[in-house]
């Protein structure tokens, strides 16, 4: 039979592009016994409709995968979120991970560093170093990395109110370690949207927030071309209550806002646009997430495509990160976690995630321990070498129940955008509480099943045991709050205070202005001018927003 047209040129002017570019882990790859595993099933026949909703992977609408080759050119980025304590404790931790295989560092900040306030802050008494690691300044940064090469490491860090002062921060510690901005690699969350509606680590009203957000496009598109500004969340909607159909929804609407805000404030889409990224929550009903993963994709190509009129290919890709669900874990019989994370990583890998974090099975009583999260990480090595899912390309394709679900959560969340859009955009549908109350709706509707037995939760609501032997837990010192407040107190009392006022001056006026606010903030970085401090100057200019609270 002979190929078709499309299959033809896709071969000679995307594949064999990709395959120079980026040559397949191995030779061949078979399945025991000898039979070779293709690179690529297709139907046989391809007609109009395949290649308007599937096509070929790594071409438009992107819905079997954004590379050609997939993971048989690249694994996933196998990351691990992890940060406690000091930087010191989590430093240890990210070079422990590092030695055990681990592909990119994922950070994690304690409160009072997400909502923008010094360890010494009477706001931040009792949640230092509790669920994160504590940052303070540059010196707790470079205690952070130290021994870490940052033109080697790929690191995203879950940030959102002060993003802008965490990124200035990294970017001035691979400085110091002689690497320029431009090489450094990852990802900086920065998605405030969706802590209006799902999380609560604001800082600012969303307007001002929004201006800080295209000043970190506008800036790391000249500065730190490798670095993805932002990673428009959906995994916080989706852990608050979201079906698979909203988290899409919603996330995709929050994307709509960033990009028109970044085209307003006159940036080209076709620059800043490729290094857009998306976080995504992997639950356990494993075949609707594949299904939910690659309608993303489509739906997202489509909406650059046709709303914003991008052209470049990269303009249109849907890229993501995926965590497994968090809120799917149980404090009761906890190895069971271990079974659900697996099943939630499948589900990313099978949907055609670009990196991956799984949780530890003890996550639900405390922090992880060490064996959990070399397990939670041996569960991805196990899933990327011995599975054989990451042999070929979109394995699920052609299902008739993936195609099926895949066209209905594209049409379900679709349907929700254009709600939005009707309402006047994601800022006034949150300020009206619509998306928070459709989260709220199915969250409701989610726990009724699960008391009433509807839905079962092993180890929760059915198959019990009448006693358990609690696991070892990560316990942290009590003391660690007060060894983080005398650190940064030793900062603030060498550093060279005249330097910190003329730059904080410097960015109060600006703030009050127009000007690009991260060549100032990275001034300040340097001069070691604390985040505490910095985000005082911004709240004054810009206000905090307060949440009216919507039932």
């Amino acid at each position: 039979m002979s190929k078709h047209p499309r299959q033809s040129d896709w071969e000679e002017n995307t594949l064999n592009k990709s395959l120079a570019r980026c040559p397949e882990r191995q030779p061949q790859f078979s399945h025991h016994g000898g039979s070779e595993t293709p690179r690529l099933a297709l139907p046989a026949e391809i007609d109009d409709h395949y290649l308007d909703t599937l096509n070929f992977p790594g071409s438009y609408p992107y819905t079997r995968g954004v590379q050609p080759t997939m993971y048989r050119g690249r694994l996933w980025t196998m990351r691990q979120y992890a940060g406690f304590s000091t930087a010191a404790e989590s430093n240890r931790r990210y070079c422990y991970l590092l030695q055990q295989g681990t592909t990119g560092l994922s950070v994690a900040f304690d409160l009072p560093t997400q909502i923008g306030y010094d360890s010494d802050d009477p706001m931040a008494m009792g949640e230092v170093g509790k669920v994160g690691v504590a940052i303070d300044s540059l010196a707790d940064m470079e205690i952070l990395f130290d021994q870490i090469p940052l033109n080697k490491v790929s690191t995203s860090m879950t940030i959102n109110a002060p993003a802008a002062v965490l990124l200035a921060m990294y970017v001035a510690v691979a400085e110091k370690q002689g690497v320029p901005a431009a090489k450094i690699q990852g990802t900086i969350q920065n998605d405030i949207l969706k802590e209006y509606v799902a999380r609560g680590t604001y800082i600012f009203p969303p307007r001002p927030s929004l201006r800080l957000i295209t000043d970190i496009f506008q800036w790391c598109t000249a500065q730190t071309p490798n670095f993805n500004t932002i990673s428009i969340s959906g995994y916080h909607i989706r852990e608050a209550g979201a079906t698979a159909a909203q988290e899409i929804a919603f996330t995709l609407a929050n994307g709509c806002a960033y990009v028109q805000a970044a085209i307003d404030a006159g940036l080209d889409v076709d620059v800043f646009a490729r290094r857009l990224s998306f976080f995504f929550n992997a639950s356990s009903d494993l075949l609707e997430e594949v299904a939910k993963f690659r309608a993303a994709r489509r739906l997202w190509a489509k909406i650059m495509k046709e709303r914003f009129a991008a052209k470049h290919p990269a303009s249109l890709m849907l890229r993501f990160h995926t965590q497994t669900a968090g809120s799917s874990l149980t404090a009761q019989q906890i190895d069971n976690n271990i079974v659900r994370v697996t099943l939630q990583a499948l589900a990313a890998v099978l949907g055609g995630t670009q990196s991956l974090h799984t949780n530890s099975r003890d996550e639900a009583l405390g922090l992880p321990t060490e064996d959990s999260v070399r397990t939670a990480l041996r569960t991805q090595q196990i899933i990327a070498h011995e599975s054989g899912v990451a042999d070929t390309v979109d394995p699920l394709a052609g299902s008739y129940f993936i195609e099926a679900a895949t066209d209905r959560i594209e049409a379900e969340a679709g349907a929700l955008i254009g709600r939005i859009d009707q309402a006047g955009g994601v800022i006034a549908c949150i300020e009206d509480g619509f998306i928070q109350r459709q989260i709220e709706n199915s969250a409701y509707a989610f726990q009724c099943q699960v008391e009433s037995g509807e839905r079962i939760v092993v180890g929760v609501n059915r198959f019990q045991t009448d006693e358990e032997v609690g696991p070892p837990l990560l316990r942290l010192d009590p003391a660690v709050e007060e060894e983080q407040v005398t650190r940064l107190q030793a900062v603030r009392a060498t550093r060279d205070q005249a330097a910190v006022d003329a730059t904080l001056s410097q960015l109060r006026e600006a703030a009050g202005g127009s000007a690009n606010l991260m060549p100032l903030i990275l001034e300040a970085v340097k001069a070691y001018t604390t985040l505490g401090e910095i985000c005082r100057v911004l709240r004054d200019i810009f206000g905090e927003h307060r949440d009216k609270g919507y039932l």
